[in-house]
């Protein structure tokens, strides 16, 4: 059986995974990523302590919400990127200076 903390460690590692992500990449699409992965991350967190509410199963009812959450906004992002990349030729997020032109 797998224990709590195993749950909690992967969580741990995918959060730091994404964050990384989102402060050590350059392209708009590995910054979605990371987001990406530090939203499963909290999801599987809900999930694991849902595990321990039998009656209400709240765990479970906010992740299903936080992934409908989390398809929402990349679909929202991926929308903006493209829309960047149209207009700049760039998805560097740090070449994107003036985004009223």
């Amino acid at each position: 059986m797998i224990a709590l903390s195993d749950f909690l460690l992967l969580s741990a590692a995918l959060f730091c995974i994404g964050l990384y992500m989102v402060v050590a990449k350059r392209n708009a699409i590995q910054i979605l990523i990371g987001i990406e992965l530090m939203l499963n991350a909290a999801i599987l967190n809900l999930v694991a302590f849902g595990k321990y509410d039998k009656v209400n199963n709240g765990g479970q009812v906010f992740a299903l919400f936080a992934i409908v959450l989390a398809a929402a906004v990349t679909a929202v992002a991926l929308a903006i990127i493209l829309n960047v990349y149209r207009q700049f030729k760039t998805i560097d997020p740090s070449k994107i200076n003036n985004l009223g032109d």
